[in-house]
Formats: C-alpha cells, structure tokens, sequence
C-alpha cells in the first residue's frame, strides 16, 4: 500500500516529452506580482449560515445587481423556477449549479463565482447550509479571507438558526476555527419584518455577543440589513423609507469593498490543497489537469512539482488563475493546471502539490492545541473523532490528554487531565486511524497547521498543529 491507502501502483503510461524551463526563460515572479499587486486585490470570500437562511438567493441576486449574469440567462432561470413552482429559487439557480441543488432548493457543494468590486476582486465561495454537508462548508471556508454569515430575520427564524440544533453558530465558531477573522452579517429577509429596527437591534445584540465570545474582534464585525429576494441594500443603497429612517450605513457592496487585503505568503514554500484532478490537460491537451488554492509559494509553467503523499514528480504544462490563461500563480490565487509526466492512479482528495525540494510533511501522529466546544460527553483518552484538514475528513482518535491551558493566561494549569469538557484550551495528542495525511505545524503554514474534530455530525474542537510526531512515506 502507497502511503494514501490507493493499492499497488499501477505501471505509468508512456511520458509526454516535455522540455523544463532553463532558469533564464523563468518569470521572476515576485516582481510580477507587485505589478499585479499595482491592480485590485484579490480576496476569497465565503458566504455560510443556517440552511434556508436564503445565502444563494441572496447571493444569486447581488451577482445579477453587479452585472456577472446577463439579462437572457436571469429569465430564463425566472422562467424554470415558475414551472415547478418555486419562482423564488431564481437568484439561488446563478449558484446552485447541480440539477440535484434545483431540485432539492439546498447548496450541497461549493459553487464559486468571480466578481470585482471598487477596490477588490472577488472569489465568492457560496458554502452549503445543511447540517449534512458540513465538511464541504469546512472545505470551502478553509480557503476563504473573508467571510459573509447570512441569517434570517423572519419571525421565528433567526431563533430556528441560531438555538439548538440550527448552524448559525456552528458556521461561525467553524469560520473563525479556520482563521477568518473579517465578518459581515447580512441580515437577511428584514422585509419580512417590516424592515423593524428593533428586530435588527435584537439579532445584532444576540449574534454579536456570540460572535465576539468565539474570537472574532467587534472592529472587524459588521451588520447589514438586507434582502435577498427584493435586493434591497445589495448593489444601492436602500431608499425605502422604513429602513432610511434608522439605517444610515453601506449597502452590503459598500462594506465588501472594505475588506482588507490579505498578506500573501509568497516566500514560503509552495503549498496548493488540491480540491479536484482529473485526466486530459486544459483545452485539448493530454496530462492531468489540478485545481486548488494556492496556501503559500509561487509556481509557473514549466517548473517541476511533487504531489504529496506519493512523491509523485511532474511537470507544469499550461495554467489558468481564476479561469483566465497565465504562465505563473502565487499565494491566494485559484488555480487550474495541466501536470504532465505524473500518473493520476497516485492522486487523492486531499493531497498537496509543493516542491521536491520542500516537501510537505505526511503523517499519522502529532500535537496540537485545541478549544473544546460545546460537548456533552467529556474527551478522553481513546475518544473516536473524524479530523477535517481542508477538504479531507479522516477518522482518527486522541490517543494522549498532555495538558489544559488557561486560555487568558496561555499556563498551564493541569497535566495529564482525566477528561477535557465544554470551553477548555488544550494540549492533546491525535493519532489517524486509517492513513497518514499531509500537514503541517501551524507556525510554518497557517493554513495547513488547522485541524477540526467533529464526532456524529457535531463539531466537539479546533485547533492548530503544534507538532508533527511520526512521519508518513
């Protein structure tokens, strides 16, 4: 067995010549970059929440106000809805791409859109709300920058969402987890409610404690009363009288166009999740094409490239950054690329592409400081998890307790614990079951070094990688 659990290799298909770039032919991509850096910022941002809180439709309608979908496309979706009878789901079909999604009228995947904005461009992660695709939101908010948490402002709703059993704070515990830290809460469906200050008021006050109970800064929150379905304060500002008498800030184009531009980690080395392959090259070209999110490095075409677990070596045939053609991509682009000279058989969900050089550790043991949330049965020693790192989810266990932390404090004021219970920071050791993954300590790689445990379709911890124990092959 090859370290990802995928069976005997299989003989590789005959190579496709390639020449590899000489270092003169090279782009100096840093210098590249601040040109590029001379234009808009590019930001991913995810839009999560309580299933039927409205986020496509809501989203679905912003799209269509900015101009991203064409008059003949938006009727005809007019049109499909009205025919099963659910016009309503008309602006949620520019997102919900899947037939399925239609059907059903839930986001079940990540469907990702591209739009600019004053100041920034955008890739619009829209998450999945229901409680069973949760590891596809975790999946898609561990890439974002920014994030927006849609909730419904209809009577009953926002309690529905945000109380037991609703996703609302499931969503937002799990974006800050996955080191979001810039907010916008579009109130949604405020229509509904006569546009009432009050309820405005009282989802803000409730939500925003929360929020700020689970590490996001109150600066970097802020609220905005909209409507998915009227499209009131998305694009323009509203000019209904009800809202205007109280509500005086952006519409929720104006508060996107304020989100601060990340720091890239250009200077580290490459690491790209891979979150799709399949074979045949971009365009009519042979190889296997990848797709992912570039965490940290640089990358251009005709470098060599080493997917990890496998130590699979290939090269960069053809490229495309957020869907246009390009000869490199840095860290925050999206990428698509044709790799040649590399068999498919030693690819999996859940590998990472970087350089032989600096290979990403694989491993099956390791360290790592988590929060417990709320809980009802206390971890202990030998407690079954499924580990969520990007968009693997691997069934594991924590086979050590070494120490609970004083979460203010940051000492520790108990070693070798019995149990750990609701709102403890912790040291815990996490042994996978099944097969070493890819990862990394958090202080080499952010993004690579954040865990989350989950067990029967709750969310007991996050944390980050503090140390790698064993290493895979």
């Amino acid at each position: 067995m090859d370290a990802m659990g995928l069976g005997n290799k299989v003989a590789k298909p005959a190579a496709e010549p390639f020449v590899k770039l000489p270092p003169s032919k090279r782009v100096n991509v840093a210098e590249e970059y601040q040109k590029r850096s001379g234009e808009k910022p590019k930001l991913n941002l995810v839009v999560i929440g309580h299933v039927d809180a409205g986020k496509s439709t809501l989203m679905g309608h912003f799209l269509y106000d900015l101009g991203q979908v064409n008059e003949r496309t938006m009727r005809k979706f007019e049109r499909d809805s009205q025919k099963i009878g659910k016009g309503s789901f008309a602006f949620a079909w520019v997102l919900d791409e899947t037939g399925e999604e239609r059907d059903r009228g839930i986001t079940m995947d990540i469907a990702t859109n591209h739009f600019e904005t004053e100041h920034r461009q955008f890739t619009l992660l829209d998450a999945p709300g229901h409680r069973d695709f949760i590891p596809n939101m975790i999946s898609g908010t561990a890439q974002a920058d920014a994030a927006i948490l849609v909730v419904d402002a209809s009577t009953n709703a926002f309690e529905a969402g945000f109380d037991a059993g609703g996703q609302t704070k499931e969503h937002a515990v799990l974006a800050r987890s996955l080191g979001v830290q810039q907010l916008i809460v579009a109130i949604n469906k405020l229509d509904m409610a006569d546009w009432s200050q009050d309820r405005f008021k009282e989802i803000e006050a409730k939500l925003g404690a929360y929020l700020y109970q689970v590490g996001f800064r109150k600066s970097n929150v802020i609220f905005v009363p909209v409507s998915g379905l009227t499209g009131e304060n998305l694009v323009k500002r509203s000019e209904i009288a009800q809202l205007t008498s109280w509500y005086k800030g952006p519409s929720l184009v104006e508060q996107i166009d304020k989100f601060d531009a990340p720091t890239r980690l250009l200077d580290k080395p490459l690491r790209m999740r891979v979150t799709d392959f399949f074979k045949g090259g971009i365009g009519s070209s042979g190889g296997v094409s990848v797709a992912g999110n570039i965490e940290s490095g640089t990358v251009q075409v005709g470098e060599q490239v080493m997917i990890v677990p496998g130590n699979e070596v290939g090269f960069v045939k053809t490229m495309q950054v957020n869907e246009e053609p390009a000869t490199w991509a840095a860290a925050g682009d999206s990428v698509l690329m044709t790799l040649v000279n590399l068999d498919i058989m030693n690819l999996s969900n859940g590998c990472v592409l970087c350089t032989g050089a600096k290979p990403v550790p694989v491993t099956s043991t390791f360290e790592a400081q988590i929060v417990v949330f709320d809980i009802r049965i206390p971890i202990t020693p030998g407690y079954p998890v499924v580990l969520h790192h990007g968009s693997l989810d691997e069934p594991a266990s924590v086979i050590k307790l070494i120490e609970i932390i004083d979460k203010s404090t940051g000492e520790v004021t108990k070693k070798n614990p019995r149990c750990l219970s609701k709102g403890m920071t912790a040291k815990i050791q996490i042994r996978l079951s099944q097969r070493p993954i890819p990862l990394e300590t958090f202080k080499d790689n952010k993004q690579l070094g954040r865990i989350m445990l989950r067990k029967d379709g709750e969310t007991v911890a996050a944390g980050v990688v503090n140390e790698i124990l064993t290493f895979g092959s």
